[in-house]
């Protein structure tokens, strides 16, 4: 798979990662699985994990998948609450989870953030955080998170982005190019299901074998996007997501027929 320096921080992660939102969000019983998803994850070339506490049990379970494998992984992760103490807390909870680091820290929905920005810093710089981030999924919270990425208290944002969610590209994409931010995309198969995909003479003519694949090398063939965090609780899934990490990229006629099937689908 691939590998994008992220932004100007010097990583060089793999474009293809795995979001953890519902599908980790599990009991003792679904564990197992959950590990057998981050085994196809590390094994097609993948490493970053995306988590929050928003997600009920997905940083707990996430952390057990990682047993023994934690030096093999990105963990990016969120804080989620209004208050201090409580996000404080949170992070305590992730560094016992994810072996007394957390790789990217973003947060949530940009809940608080400069409150939480203050001690996150403080966090980062005595080496229990590698990078800050921020994140929203909402075109109306925009102009705001463009606040946040020229403080240049920021590494990262994540967003959405996919044929349906496109709002990023007028200002957001662009800015954090300009200031060297990573960019995670969050919801790249979109929000609402894919639907039904064009048949197997399109899929071939695009290079790609499922309609998933499809969607997701439009996502990464914007040069202005890091990486991906497609959301799978099936091993098969997250293995024939890997596969949209290989060049070659779509190119702007490819990446319109794609817009054209979505729109139809």
């Amino acid at each position: 798979m691939e590998t994008r320096a992220f932004g100007s921080t010097g990583w060089k992660v793999p474009v293809v990662g795995l979001g953890t939102w519902q599908v980790f969000d599990v009991g003792p019983s679904g564990v197992q699985r959950a590990r057998e998803v981050v085994t196809a994850v590390l094994e097609t070339g993948g490493r970053l994990f995306d988590s929050s506490p928003m997600y009920g049990r997905a940083e707990a379970v996430l952390g057990e998948a990682l047993e023994g494998r934690r030096d093999d992984a990105v963990v990016a992760t969120k804080i989620w609450t209004p208050s201090v103490g409580d996000g404080q807390q949170q992070f305590r909870d992730q560094l016992r989870a994810f072996g007394g680091r957390v790789d990217l820290e973003q947060v949530h929905n940009l809940v608080a953030w400069r409150h939480h920005l203050d001690w996150m810093e403080a966090e980062q710089k005595d080496g229990r955080i590698g990078l800050l981030g921020a994140t929203h999924y909402a075109a109306s919270a925009f102009d705001e998170l463009a606040t946040v990425m020229r403080t240049g208290r920021i590494q990262a944002i994540q967003i959405p982005y996919n044929p349906d969610e496109r709002d990023v590209e007028r200002e957001l994409l662009p800015l954090a190019a300009d200031l060297g931010l990573g960019v995670l995309v969050m919801r790249p198969l979109g929000s609402g299901g894919l639907g039904r995909g064009p048949g197997p003479e399109v899929l071939e003519q695009l290079g790609v074998e499922t309609w998933a694949e499809a969607v997701l090398k439009w996502v990464l063939s914007n040069p202005l996007v890091h990486v991906a965090i497609p959301a799978t609780s099936d091993p098969a899934h997250a293995r024939a997501n890997a596969r949209a990490g290989e060049p070659p990229w779509f190119n702007d006629d490819e990446r319109r027929l794609v817009e054209e099937l979505w729109s139809k689908r």
